[in-house]
């Protein structure tokens, strides 16, 4: 039953996309909303549509210290709960909720839930693809883009709802619950934001807290999962162990060939398991492979993951950026097929990058480090390749392009995420790829 927030006093933390999108949705159910963001208000953009219909602004020390005490409070994704204006409502005994679960409370039709450490963005647009050219109509929301509140919001002709879905977002949901859930994987990251790995890990688990034996959960068989309560569909392509598996350039289901992986545009094993993600949301939703095949193949995957730029003397340039932790980096190494120049580092986030030392050693011929952790991770591989400290990415692609050779691969994919040096991994791999295209291309 969708809860009534007519005339409840509630709060929403955090003034980007999903923030703004629950206050409005929360102002359209008659409910009283004041929107909290630390930053100054000149910092903020889009606040008209929300001062027409009638929710209150309050930003920096005010949001941080407001005394009210609300109904209830509706936290963003990004919202630490360490941060001062979190701190301010626990300390009030605020019942609270997120984004995502108040997306899930209006959303009409199922969900399917994907997370994972990394290739949550392309399994989810995978997913969205292959349902739409199939005739499941779909949106690809959540910690996508498109917040969850969002496209509750509009979601009047569809069936189902492909949602990615981070750890902190699950952090605080009560029922939310997905028809059919996906786990990709599991690596240490976000150790700037949680104490130890166990409780990222455990953030993640609840994706399966409210699923039934009549849920379906899409899972890698080489994760070593609690005990679940849905029906489970495995993959791993580097097991013959699962539903899913991968053999001599082919896709397998129980082992009979479904999907060959010379017809699609996505390369790598890390790849061929997103898209055997896929394929078992598509059976689970009653989909012939027949079907699922053509969109999967036809699919591009986004900017910054593993993108070509360009070639330059027999060299190629190649944008990762959003490799934001060691897990996206060494799928990355095991994807090459060439020697590389490594372009890597950024913040540090709380995790050593010595577990890699090995693949590096046998993937990378020099690595060019740059950000807070440059030196830290030179000291991590002082064993496996020659190391060199940029002071900046143009310095770093500079020096790429001098010491790369013919047939080599300059590969940039940092490993961590990039707040010490850019706005996001997007800026980061935006100005790489400028930096790159404008290299010199030295004639014959």
């Amino acid at each position: 039953m969708t809860p009534d927030y007519k005339n409840k006093n509630v709060a929403v933390l955090g003034a980007g996309r999903s923030g703004k999108a629950a206050a409005l949705l929360l102002a359209e159910q008659g409910a009283k909303v004041t929107l909290l963001d630390s930053a100054p208000e000149e910092k903020l953009t889009g606040l008209e549509p929300l001062r027409a219909r009638g929710i209150y602004l309050l930003c920096g020390p005010l949001a941080e210290e407001d005394p009210t005490v609300y109904d209830l409070g509706v936290y963003s994704p990004g919202i630490d709960p360490e941060l001062a204006l979190a701190k301010n409502f626990s300390r009030k005994n605020i019942p609270t909720i997120g984004e995502l679960e108040l997306g899930f409370q209006f959303a009409r039709v199922p969900v399917i839930g994907i997370t994972g450490t990394n290739g949550k963005t392309t399994t989810t647009e995978l997913i969205a693809q292959m349902l739409n050219a199939c005739g499941q109509r779909t949106v690809a929301c959540g910690n996508i883009g498109k917040p969850l509140v969002e496209a509750a919001r509009e979601n009047d002709d569809l069936v189902v709802l492909t949602v990615e879905v981070s750890s902190f977002q699950l952090e605080t949901i009560r029922e939310f619950h997905p028809e059919i859930s996906v786990w990709l994987n599991f690596a240490p990251d976000h150790l700037d934001r949680y104490p130890s790995v166990r409780e990222y890990r455990e953030a993640k688990l609840r994706i399966f807290e409210n699923q039934t034996a009549s849920d379906t959960a899409v899972v890698n068989v080489a994760e070593h999962l609690p005990a679940l309560s849905p029906r489970v569909i495995t993959f791993s392509a580097w097991t013959n162990d699962g539903d899913f598996s991968l053999a001599d350039g082919w896709i397998l289901f129980r082992q009979q060939p479904v999907l060959q992986l010379a017809q699609a545009q996505l390369r790598g094993p890390h790849n061929a398991e997103n898209m055997m993600a896929a394929l078992a949301v598509g059976r689970a939703r009653g989909l012939s492979f027949e079907a699922m095949v053509p969109p999967l193949c036809a699919y591009r995957a986004q900017l910054h993951r593993l993108e070509f730029i360009r070639a330059i003397s027999g060299v190629e340039y190649v944008n990762d950026s959003k490799a934001t932790n060691l897990d996206a980096l060494e799928k990355a190494l095991l994807s090459a097929t060439k020697p590389i120049v490594l372009i890597a580092g950024g913040k540090d986030k709380g995790f050593a990058f010595d577990s890699i030392a090995p693949l590096v050693a046998r993937k990378v011929r020099r690595a060019i480090l740059i950000g807070e952790i440059a030196a830290s991770v030179a000291r991590d591989w002082r064993e496996a390749t020659e190391c060199e400290l940029a002071p900046s990415l143009s310095g770093a692609v500079e020096r790429a392009q001098a010491v790369a050779q013919d047939g080599e691969t300059v590969l940039f994919s940092p490993g961590t995420s990039s707040f010490d040096m850019f706005k996001s991994y997007a800026d980061r791999g935006d100005q790489f790829r400028a930096l790159v295209r404008g290299l010199p291309n030295p004639t014959p």
